[in-house]
């Protein structure tokens, strides 16, 4: 507790002073500088803890904390400016579901799964499962949101069927464990809170998931379950 405050008073003065000068200025009085007659003497005083009117803090961890916030606040501009969906004139609904997901996708709030049959550019019928997180961390979405191309299942996604050649492939990914012997069907296991995805239509999703079919023109069935880990992180 007294560590989470300590914490928290560094965190005040970091963000109220531009530079850890201006923090060890704010500790001296008038009356220092008239009996030193030293600015720099008297910031020295004050870094160690000879001299000042308040909360001692070491410049290696005020410039420390500077740093770590500065680059949160960083980090949280890129997130916001990285929704590929931003500002797209979206029509069908399956890309505006995917775009209202995106940003809690892409931070972990949720975890999606895509479902999506259809027929693949040489006319054959393909379905498969799409970790929508593992792919936006690896894959442009601009295209998809665009409407230059249609996201389709792969054979390096979580599930992929090809029902006129039969090729058939399952892989875990940085989000889901596959689990394909299951006798009812298949499983995927967030590996977060390593509970239990289930996608079979005439069950229940599973804890803290929900499955929602998406009327949509693009593609012949289209499903997305959304999953809400509860793990503390």
């Amino acid at each position: 507790m007294a560590q989470d405050e300590a914490m928290t008073a560094v965190d005040n003065i970091v963000t109220q002073f531009h530079t850890y000068e201006d923090f060890l200025d704010s500790q001296i009085t008038t009356v220092d500088l008239y009996y030193l007659e030293d600015e720099g003497l008297a910031r020295q005083l004050v870094e160690l803890g000879y001299r000042g009117t308040g909360e001692i803090v070491k410049r290696e961890d005020f410039e420390a904390r500077k740093a770590a916030i500065e680059i949160a606040r960083l980090a949280e501009r890129t997130q916001k400016k990285a929704l590929t969906s931003a500002g797209k004139d979206l029509r069908d609904n399956f890309l505006k579901a995917l775009a209202v997901r995106e940003e809690d996708n892409r931070n972990g709030k949720v975890s999606s799964v895509i479902f999506i049959r259809d027929r693949n550019s040489h006319g054959q019928e393909v379905s498969g499962y799409i970790d929508y997180a593992h792919r936006l961390k690896n894959e442009d979405f601009e295209v998809y949101f665009s409407g230059k191309k249609r996201l389709l299942p792969r054979t390096t996604d979580l599930s992929f069927y090809n029902w006129d050649s039969h090729v058939v492939a399952c892989n875990s990914s940085s989000n889901y464990q596959v689990i394909a012997d299951n006798p009812e069907g298949l499983l995927f296991k967030y590996k977060r809170d390593r509970k239990i995805l289930n996608v079979d239509p005439k069950a229940q999703p599973g804890d803290n998931s929900t499955r929602i079919p998406i009327q949509t023109d693009l593609y012949i069935q289209a499903v997305i379950f959304d999953h809400v880990s509860r793990r503390k992180t």
